[in-house]
C-alpha cells in the first residue's frame, strides 16, 4: 500500500514535487518575510514608535515600567492628549510622559489651594489627577500666563510628583519637541488598550 501512487482527479499519476518548484516556493517564502520585515521597520521609523513609561508622574493614567504604543503622524496637539515629550535640559535630559493642558495663545491659571485649573477662564474638568498629601508641588511661574504660539503647556496626572510645564526647568514645551501622541499601552498584557 504504502508504495502506491497518488492520482490526480483526472486518474493520472501525480508527478513528485520538483527541486525547481520547492525552491520557487521557499523564494515566495523568503521575499513575503523580507517585505514584511521591510514594511514594520519603516512603520516604526517614520509613524509609530514605542517607549516605556519612566516614573510616577502620569499616575493613575499610567505606570512606571508600562509600554506605550506612540505616533506623531499627521498629528497636531490639543488640550487633554497624552504625549511624549523631548525637551532635553541638563535636569531632564530623558523623554517625558505629560498631558497637555493649553496649547498656543490660551490663557493658564491654576489655583493651588484647590488644585483648580483654567484655561481661557473656564475650569477645566480633571478627572484623571492623582492628588497625594505626601508632598504639595506648586510652581515658580507666574499666573495666570499665555501659553505663546508653537508651544503647549503640560502636566502629570499625579500632580504632586511630576515635574512639568510649572517649572521653569521644564516651562513650556516647544511643539517641535513633541514625539507623538500615546495612542496605546502595550504592555504588560493585562492593561493592554487604548489611553483616555
Amino acid at each position: 500500500m504504502d508504495n502506491e501512487k497518488q492520482l490526480t482527479p483526472s486518474g493520472e499519476p501525480e508527478a513528485p514535487i520538483s527541486a525547481k518548484k520547492m525552491s520557487d516556493t521557499l523564494l515566495d517564502v523568503l521575499e513575503a518575510f523580507v517585505l514584511s520585515a521591510m514594511s514594520v521597520i519603516l512603520i516604526f521609523t517614520f509613524f509609530l514608535r514605542i517607549t516605556i513609561v519612566d516614573g510616577p508622574s502620569m499616575e493613575d493614567t499610567l505606570h512606571d515600567g508600562e509600554a506605550l504604543l506612540v505616533s506623531d503622524f499627521l498629528y497636531t496637539p490639543d488640550a487633554g492628549d497624552i504625549v511624549i515629550i523631548h525637551q532635553p535640559t541638563p535636569h531632564y535630559p530623558d523623554p517625558l510622559v505629560k498631558r497637555i493642558i493649553a496649547v498656543g495663545g490660551q490663557t493658564v491659571d491654576i489655583d493651588f489651594d484647590t488644585w483648580t485649573v483654567t484655561v481661557d477662564g473656564v475650569v477645566i474638568d480633571e478627572p484623571y489627577i492623582k492628588l497625594t498629601d505626601d508632598q504639595r508641588i506648586t510652581s515658580n511661574l507666574t499666573y495666570p500666563l499665555v501659553v505663546p504660539e508653537g508651544y503647549v503647556f503640560v502636566m502629570g496626572d499625579n500632580r504632586n510628583h511630576s515635574a512639568d510645564s510649572r517649572t521653569s526647568l521644564i516651562g513650556m514645551i516647544d511643539v517641535r519637541c513633541i514625539l507623538g501622541k500615546v495612542l496605546l499601552r502595550i504592555a504588560p498584557l493585562p492593561v493592554f488598550g487604548p489611553v483616555d
